[in-house]
């Protein structure tokens, strides 16, 4: 039993025993405002943006890593995505071209990152928090600090689209996750990216081209954003360089109350997946009952500050790792 709750399945049983708690202090405290079906595509609605983003952050940590940037290049992407020359070639040619540019902004900024981490040998809270300031300074020059309207009318369409009565957003946040924990999980890829976690100078050792995947990785962390300034677009109608504020502090709460290491050597899509649902319920929650926000952020700093510890009490009984990046 001790080895069972110790490992992947443990922890991720102890993550849907909180969800499950938190749906019957929902429940008992809202009722059916709570438990009917709108509410409960809500809740997922507001977790399919960041849950997209912590899909690509979970890699970063994984690996050792973290990235500060990815709430600025979403906001970055969503400012690209609806310029008024964009739009005007998406409306001549096809709506995929936004998402094109979005995606390929996101990309961009991600190699940024991968490049002056892995071969300018900066330390990568370093390199990500001046890409976050880069990135919406960028978007700020870019959109003159006013609000772009998507004027494309088969974009949001496509975007505000249901399949089977589900939000086209939560099916995008579906798949994404689906694909990440295929990629964490079962690839080569995936393990090459724990290993580097694990102990960076032995995978190099052992022949793992190490700069080369921590580029990758960044450039998987920018594609996300991307994905995810798509799906802001199709939320909100408008490009501004405010959006994606403070998202990466969202995402990397999530990822670590999910069970993936700060330290690296050990990610979970799936524990990523239920900590961006445990945060986006109890915001529903306290929604509901009309409490403040300032519990609100006292509670998800509490849920924060406990799982970092039990993160230290977990890396303190293993092995000792080598350099991070």
């Amino acid at each position: 039993m001790q080895d069972f709750l110790r490992g992947p399945a443990g922890r991720s049983l102890g993550l849907v025993i909180a969800l499950a708690l938190l749906f019957v202090v929902g429940a008992i405290t809202s009722g059916d405002r709570f438990l009917n079906l709108e509410n409960l595509l809500t809740i997922l609605r507001l977790a399919s943006i960041t849950g997209v983003i912590s899909i690509g952050v979970t890699f970063v940590i994984t690996a050792g890593g973290i990235d500060l940037s990815v709430g600025s290049v979403m906001g970055l992407t969503t400012v690209v995505a609806t310029m008024a020359s964009v739009q005007l070639a998406a409306t001549q040619s096809s709506w995929i071209l936004m998402v094109l540019v979005a995606l390929a902004v996101g990309a961009a900024a991600g190699l940024i990152n991968g490049v002056v981490i892995a071969y300018g040998n900066v330390v990568s809270f370093i390199a990500t928090l001046a890409m976050l300031v880069g990135a919406r300074g960028l978007a700020e020059l870019i959109s003159g600090r006013t609000t772009q309207i998507v004027s494309n009318r088969d974009f949001l369409q496509v975007m505000r689209a249901e399949l089977i009565g589900i939000p086209i957003l939560i099916w995008i946040f579906a798949v994404v996750a689906l694909a990440g924990w295929f990629l964490l999980n079962r690839t080569t890829f995936g393990r090459r990216t724990i290993a580097i976690g694990g102990n960076l100078e032995a995978s190099r050792l052992a022949g793992i081209k190490v700069r080369r995947h921590l580029v990758y990785l960044y450039v998987l962390a920018g594609l996300a954003a991307g994905i995810a300034g798509i799906m802001m677009l199709g939320r909100t109608t408008a490009g501004t360089s405010t959006h994606g504020l403070l998202y990466e502090l969202d995402a990397i709460a999530a990822v670590v109350v999910g069970g993936t290491l700060l330290i690296g050597g050990r990610g979970t899509i799936m524990g990523t997946v239920l900590g961006v649902l445990i945060f986006s319920t109890l915001t529903n929650v306290f929604t509901q009952n009309n409490l403040d926000t300032s519990v609100q952020a006292l509670a998800k700093g509490s849920i924060i500050v406990v799982a970092v510890l039990l993160q230290q009490r977990f890396a303190a009984r293993g092995p000792r790792r080598g350099r991070r990046t």
